[in-house]
C-alpha cells in the first residue's frame, strides 16, 4: 500500500523546484537593475547625439562676434576725428565772419538805403539819416541792461554783478531826405525813467542828424516771452509788428552814443558779439578721438599675433 499511488490523488508540488524556478526568473531582473544603478564614471555623461560638432562651431561664432565688435567700435574714433576736422573748418569760417563784422562796424557811415531789401546784407553797418522824432509813438524793449564797455571791463573779474534794469526806447523817426519813417532805438533808460513824462528834457524836438547801425528783425528765442503790444512791452525785435503798430517802414537802426542828450536815453546800445567756441569743440573731439583710438588699439590690435 505504501508503494502504490492512490487513484485520483493530486500530485504534490515540489517547493524546492518552485523556488529554483523563481530564482532563475529574478536573476536577470537583478542584473538589469544593477547595471542601471551602477554609478557613471566621472567625466562621462550621456547626451543625445547631434549631427556636426558644437565644439567646432563655438570658436568660429566667437571670432565673428569679435570681428564685428572690433570694426563697430572703430567708428567712435573715426567719427570723433571727422567732427574735430569739421570744427576746424567752422572756426576758420567764424574768424573770417568776425573780421568782416569788425570791418563793417568800423566803416564810415553811408546814407540809409530807402529800400528795406537792400538792408539785408547791411546789418551792423553804420548809416546816417536826417529828420525828426515822433515821441507820441514810443515803444519799449524790456527788460534790458545798459551796454557800458567801461563798467563791463571793471566787473569782468567779479563773480556776480547787478546792473540796473530798464528799457530801450524805440521811437519813430521821419527821414525828411528820404520821405520815409523808420524806427530808431534811441538807447537805454532805467526803469524809473521809462515813462516819458519823467524825461521831458531828453525828448528831442526839431530836425536832427543821426548816425546808427542797421539792425534786422529777430525771431523769438527759447524761453523768451512773447511780445505784448497791448502793454507796449517788446521782448525781441519784431520789425513787422512794430512797423504795423506805429505806421512806419520795417527799418530799424540803433542810434550811436553821440546821439545821447542830457536827460534822454543813452545811445550806443548795440552789442556786437559772435560766439566763437569752436576751439573748445576741436579739443574735445580730437581728445575723444585720441582716447578711444588708444583703447581700441589696446583691446584689439595688441592681442593680435605679431603685434
Amino acid at each position: 500500500m505504501g508503494g502504490c499511488a492512490v487513484a485520483g490523488a493530486r500530485p504534490r508540488r515540489s517547493w524546492g523546484g518552485c523556488c529554483a524556478a523563481a530564482g532563475a526568473v529574478r536573476a536577470p531582473a537583478r542584473a538589469v537593475r544593477s547595471v542601471l544603478a551602477a554609478p557613471a564614471r566621472p567625466g562621462l555623461a550621456w547626451r543625445p547625439s547631434r549631427c556636426g560638432s558644437s565644439t567646432a562651431e563655438a570658436p568660429a561664432t566667437k571670432a565673428e562676434d569679435d570681428s564685428f565688435l572690433q570694426w563697430f567700435l572703430l567708428l567712435i574714433p573715426v567719427t570723433a576725428f571727422g567732427l574735430g576736422t569739421w570744427q576746424v573748418q567752422r572756426r576758420k569760417w567764424k574768424l573770417k565772419l568776425i573780421a568782416e563784422l569788425e570791418s563793417r562796424v568800423m566803416a564810415e557811415p553811408i546814407p540809409l538805403p530807402a529800400d528795406p531789401m537792400e538792408l539785408k546784407n547791411l546789418e551792423y553797418r553804420p548809416v546816417k539819416v536826417r529828420g525828426h522824432f515822433d515821441h507820441s509813438k514810443e515803444l519799449y524793449m524790456m527788460p534790458r541792461t545798459m551796454v557800458d564797455p567801461a563798467r563791463e571791463a571793471r566787473e569782468a573779474g567779479r563773480l556776480s554783478s547787478s546792473p540796473e534794469s530798464g528799457a530801450y526806447v524805440v521811437t519813430p523817426f521821419h527821414c525828411t531826405d528820404l520821405g520815409i519813417t523808420i524806427l530808431v532805438n534811441r538807447g537805454f533808460v532805467p526803469r524809473k525813467k521809462v515813462n516819458p513824462e519823467t524825461r521831458q528834457k531828453g525828448q528831442i524836438e526839431g530836425e536832427v542828424d543821426l548816425v546808427g547801425m542797421v539792425r534786422l528783425t529777430e525771431t523769438r528765442k527759447p524761453f523768451v516771452p512773447e511780445n505784448n503790444p497791448e502793454r507796449n512791452h517788446w521782448h525781441y525785435r519784431d520789425l513787422e509788428a512794430m512797423a504795423r503798430l506805429t505806421g512806419t517802414d520795417p527799418i530799424f537802426i540803433d542810434a550811436d552814443f553821440q546821439s545821447t542828450v542830457p536827460g534822454g536815453p543813452v545811445g550806443g546800445q548795440t552789442r556786437v558779439t559772435l560766439r566763437n567756441e569752436h576751439m573748445q569743440y576741436i579739443i574735445t573731439w580730437y581728445g575723444l578721438c585720441a582716447a578711444t583710438s588708444y583703447l581700441w588699439f589696446k583691446k584689439f590690435l595688441r592681442r593680435t599675433p605679431g603685434m
